[in-house]
């Protein structure tokens, strides 16, 4: 990529900050993008002015962008970290693309993997976690992945180069710094090669990934079109399709179901994740983009939690009802009536749709809404309706109608929970 122009993800940490000054060193064309969350007042504006400095110093072309992180939350809800990272790497993308660079160097480096290890093996994962990030997957590109952190410390002091610490590094309110101030020390204290060996199995793991990955594409050579035959036949159908469809964004629920249907020869039974359909039918399952001048509607049943096309589960509770249990977006409840709906599907906007918003008096266009909401494109055509007998119940992380209205004190009502993925670089 030397001779290419690289766009640095440049905090002013120590890590970024050596990032910068190594591949400066090995001759690399880099740009820098500085991310200004404005989350630490004045601190905030420190690590900016740093970084100006820096640049302008090492004749370094900078762009600096500042992001409204609770305006994001409120729209898309989520932590600050996720909020963060999405902010983050949508805008890396799109400057990407407007400086024209080959790839956006991070820098990740080794204690990272060790953290993000246990993160994943606490949260729940498959090899693809615990094998940890990828040295260079699709544009990122992390060429200190194995690099340790005193090893950063010891070449910026060799260099005399300075660096701005953040203070909220040395706090513990989320998960990852809790490992790395609580966890981590004390696992390096009983076990001295602790570190090591994670790494080494961490590389082992991406190994035996990438083994997987070639056979399970010798059984399915076809991801867009699996024969069913094949598939089933295989002891373990559901895994294998999975590892097979998941770039695609299929989860391991959809891929138990999907098998499961075309076990019993459901076929018409369709499966959405992000911007692809798939399709049971009699001999094979056949994966395509969504097209967006086709509405696509999935049936739901609303007694069980929803796993396709995304996550919502389903509560039949008996506490009485408060207004406080839900947000309205991402969290709602309607009466129990709504469970005597013949025609419950989740669907995309279209034309015309309109909702009678909880709050408001009488109904409203679900593209005024949007607008209201300032949703883009493709904000607009990921979002996701729930409709019962021709009624727009509720617009997915934004707001529930006021049809089948809860009670204060009622006992007879469902709580649905819609749970949006976190993790985009999983």
């Amino acid at each position: 990529m030397i001779g290419h122009p690289v766009l640095v993800a440049l905090s002013g940490g120590a890590d970024s900050v050596a990032l910068l000054r190594v591949l400066l060193e090995a001759g690399y064309d880099c740009r820098a993008a500085h991310c200004n969350f404005h989350l630490r007042g004045e601190e905030s504006m420190r690590d900016e002015r740093f970084v100006r400095q820096l640049c302008e110093r090492l004749n370094v072309p900078l762009i600096v962008k500042d992001f409204d992180v609770s305006a994001w939350q409120r729209e898309h809800g989520g932590s600050v970290e996720m909020a963060c990272r999405e902010l983050r790497y949508d805008w890396f993308e799109q400057e990407l693309e407007r400086q024209q660079c080959v790839c956006i160097a991070v820098a990740h480096h080794a204690d990272d993997q060790i953290e993000t290890f246990f993160l994943n093996l606490l949260r729940g994962t498959g090899i693809k976690g615990l094998a940890g990030m990828q040295r260079l997957s699709g544009n990122i590109w992390r060429p200190l992945l194995d690099v340790r952190r005193q090893d950063i410390l010891n070449y910026l002091s060799a260099i005399g180069q300075d660096y701005v610490t953040d203070s909220t590094n040395a706090e513990n309110e989320y998960r990852r710094n809790q490992l790395r101030n609580l966890v981590l020390p004390v696992i390096g204290q009983q076990f001295p090669q602790a570190n090591e060996r994670i790494l080494s199995t961490m590389s082992h793991l991406r190994d035996d990934l990438d083994l997987l990955k070639g056979l399970v594409n010798e059984v399915l050579p076809d991801d867009r079109h699996i024969d069913i035959a094949s598939l089933c036949s295989h002891p373990e159908a559901s895994t294998l399709l999975y590892h097979r469809i998941r770039h695609l964004g299929f989860n391991r629920e959809q891929c138990e179901q999907a098998v499961v249907a075309a076990h019993q020869g459901h076929s018409g039974r369709q499966f959405m994740a992000n911007r692809f359909v798939m399709h049971v039918n009699r001999q094979s399952l056949d994966i395509e983009p969504v097209r967006e001048d086709l509405p696509i509607e999935i049936p739901v049943d609303l007694h069980s939690d929803i796993q396709s096309p995304v996550h919502v589960t389903i509560s039949h509770n008996n506490a009485p009802f408060s207004p406080l249990m839900c947000d309205g977006k991402h969290k709602v409840a309607f009466n129990s009536k709504l469970l005597d709906c013949q025609h419950v599907v989740l669907r995309h906007w279209q034309q015309g749709d309109r909702i009678k918003p909880f709050g408001m008096n009488g109904s409203k266009l679900v593209s005024d809404l949007f607008a209201d909401l300032k949703l883009d494109h493709c904000d607009k055509r990921d979002t996701w309706l729930l409709e019962a007998d021709g009624n727009i119940l509720w617009i997915l992380g934004h707001r529930a109608s006021a049809l089948y209205p809860v009670t204060p004190g009622s006992q007879d009502y469902i709580m649905l929970l819609y749970q949006k993925s976190a993790e985009k670089f999983a």
